[in-house]
This record gives structure tokens, C-alpha cells and sequence, in this order.
């Protein structure tokens, strides 16, 4: 059983639908952007989460900056990606909750990226939450309220 079944959308905060850091897929600042390609690639997912050294978010890292970072004029020059860190490429400026935002705070933030990091008032990443988890809910709660009437 869900422990946002018994709840209203307003009631929903983004505690109850995140997914907790320990089950996220993330890369450290200071690994090499090989490392990032291959977690990017192995997990499937377009972008990872982004922590420094304490754990603290500091952005996100996807396929198209990696790979915008090794693209030469006739090749990609993928021998480069052991001497790049992640840093070089990650994307810093990126949309951030904490795990108290209300559910309309989470869907507003995850209409123009299919996840955001949440973190603590002390910057330390406390997981993610998706789009997916958004809609499957927003989904839920409609044919229950369909139901109802």
C-alpha cells in the first residue's frame, strides 16, 4: 500500500514520493567523465545527480555535455574522457526542492526536466524526485476522485 493512497494531492509533500539517495544513481564531482559516461549508459538514464566529496548536490551531469566535451572536427575523440573530470561538463544550475515542498511545488518543477534533486537546507542530497512519480500519482488521485463522484 502506497503512503500517499490515503492522502490528497495537497497533503502530499515531496517526502513521500521521492526516491531516497541511497537508490539513485550519481557520480562525485571529481570523477573522471569516463566514469559518468559509463554509469550514464549502464543505468540508462539521460542524466545523473551530481555530489561532491561531504555529499552535498552540486548539479547534473548527461550524455550530451560529455559528449559535447570530446566532439572534434571529424570524430569523437573518446581518449579524452579519462583525463576529464565531471566537473568540467556538469550542469550547475539546476532546479532544487527540499523534501517539505508541497506535491504542486514538485509537479511545477518537473515540467521541464524529467527529474529534480532534493536536497537538505545544508545542500546534502537527499534523492530525487521523477516525473513519472508525479504523474502516477496525479494519475491515482484522479480516477479515485472519479470514482467517488
Amino acid at each position: 500500500m502506497s503512503a500517499t493512497q490515503d492522502k490528497k494531492l495537497t497533503d502530499i509533500v515531496i517526502d513521500d514520493l521521492m526516491i531516497p539517495s541511497e537508490k539513485v544513481a550519481h557520480v562525485q564531482v571529481n570523477n573522471p567523465l569516463e566514469h559518468a559516461l559509463l554509469i550514464l549508459v549502464k543505468s540508462g538514464y539521460s542524466a545523473v545527480p551530481v555530489v561532491d566529496s561531504s555529499y552535498k548536490l552540486v548539479g547534473t551531469i548527461g550524455k550530451t555535455p560529455i559528449l559535447n566535451k570530446v566532439i572534434g572536427l571529424e570524430r569523437f575523440e573518446m581518449e579524452q574522457l579519462s583525463a576529464m573530470q565531471v566537473h568540467e561538463a556538469m550542469n550547475t544550475d539546476i532546479p532544487r526542492l527540499s523534501t517539505s515542498d508541497t506535491f504542486m511545488e514538485g509537479l511545477k518543477a518537473v515540467i521541464n526536466y524529467p527529474f529534480v534533486c532534493v536536497a537538505d537546507e545544508d545542500g546534502y542530497f537527499d534523492g530525487i524526485l521523477t516525473r513519472r512519480v508525479i504523474l502516477k500519482q496525479f494519475k491515482r488521485d484522479y480516477y479515485t476522485f472519479k470514482s467517488e463522484v
